[in-house]
């Protein structure tokens, strides 16, 4: 089978990187062009990085030498070298809203991890495993901007992929409230300590922007879609501090929840066990085998320790026991530049392409 060719829209920045680390032997994608700021345009992209490459592992030798593309300046020339992109640019909201729906109406696919069109009625918000009946959407979405191939898909926010998949097989017990508190990296904020050395023995307790997207983001993933848009769900009603923490990778949370009817701890622990979305039926190449690991060691999971299970896709929890002000309490955490970002825009990319809504051109 031959690969589609992808390029990825903000290829600089620190997703745009784990995007190109994350692609380089995929079975079904190859990186063919990318495109970033003006500043960078008419570089090669090994140029462009500089000594700003922020993964654990080489830089691929088959992107070093892509020039690399103006953003907003070329995109039909982008559009015409490309079946799909990823994009991950850093950009006024207005600003990449206006972007995304360029490509698209150049009909090229857009699988984005900006937060632009994540309330745009008719943009599916995807993770997976969860609610990937939400692509169909997309149909309205082409009526509407005038394609026949062209739409934008979106990834939620990083803070919410380590509790939104813990509490969705729980749903059928009619979870009422939920209270959630996140510990999150500093790559969430696209920085190393290099880049941020104040981050060095020290929390913050603010993200701006972060403790809105929790509360609503996944009454938007449990919504349905109605009359070619996606109505979100009224319940149940979420509250969530998030913080800053000083590691690099991994949003872990602290998660109190309450029933209309209270589980046994048995009956959610096999929920989490056996908990599988489509990824998982289809066999996606970056779909986890286990969605949902428990562990029963009273210290973890833990960030260092625990992200990267199942290759930064698997989520996982522990410490569940019951609580005296809620029903229970639990941890779980998530890899957010994987699962949280670029790999979880991948897996959406390739369930898309399962479900034939990504061709070759």
């Amino acid at each position: 089978m031959s690969k589609l060719k992808v390029g990825i829209i903000g290829g600089t920045g620190m997703v745009g990187q784990r995007f190109i680390a994350l692609l380089e032997n995929h079975p079904w994608f190859q990186v063919v062009s990318i495109a970033a700021s003006e500043k960078s345009a008419g570089k090669t992209y090994v140029e462009a990085v500089g000594n700003r490459w922020k993964m654990s592992t080489p830089m691929p030798e088959n992107v070093k030498n892509i020039i690399v593309k103006n953003a907003t300046e070329q995109v039909k020339e982008i559009c015409d070298e490309v079946d799909f992109v990823f994009c991950a640019v850093d950009m006024k909201k207005d600003e990449i809203k206006k972007l995304e729906e360029e490509y698209a109406k150049n009909e090229t696919p857009v699988v984005s991890n900006n937060s632009a069109h994540r309330w745009t009625s008719d943009v599916p918000m995807l993770i997976p495993e969860i609610n990937a009946d939400h692509v169909k959407v997309i149909d309205a979405q082409r009526k509407r901007l005038g394609t026949k191939y062209g739409f934008i898909a979106v990834k939620p926010n990083c803070s919410i992929q380590s509790y939104v998949p813990a509490l969705t097989p729980l749903m059928k017990y009619g979870i009422k409230n939920v209270v959630a508190t996140t510990y999150q990296a500093i790559s969430g904020a696209g920085k190393n300590f290099t880049d941020w050395p104040e981050m060095v023995d020290n929390v913050i307790p603010y993200i701006g922007g972060e403790e809105e997207k929790s509360e609503q983001e996944p009454l938007k993933i449990w919504g349905n879609v109605n009359n070619g848009e996606i109505a979100k769900a009224t319940s149940p009603l979420i509250t969530t501090q998030c913080i800053r923490v000083p590691v690099t990778d991994g949003h872990l949370a602290a998660v109190f929840v309450s029933f209309e009817n209270k589980p046994t701890k048995a009956e959610i622990l096999e929920s989490w066990k056996n908990f599988k979305g489509e990824p998982q039926l289809l066999e996606l190449p970056s779909a986890p085998k286990q969605f949902v690991k428990y562990f029963e060691e009273d210290n973890r999971p833990q960030t260092k320790l625990d992200r990267d299970t199942e290759n930064g896709m698997g989520i996982t929890a522990g410490r569940l026991r019951e609580d005296t002000l809620y029903d229970y309490k639990f941890v779980c955490l998530s890899h957010n530049t994987v699962r949280g970002a670029a790999g979880g825009a991948v897996l959406m990319a390739e369930y898309l392409k399962s479900q034939g809504y990504i061709n070759a051109k």
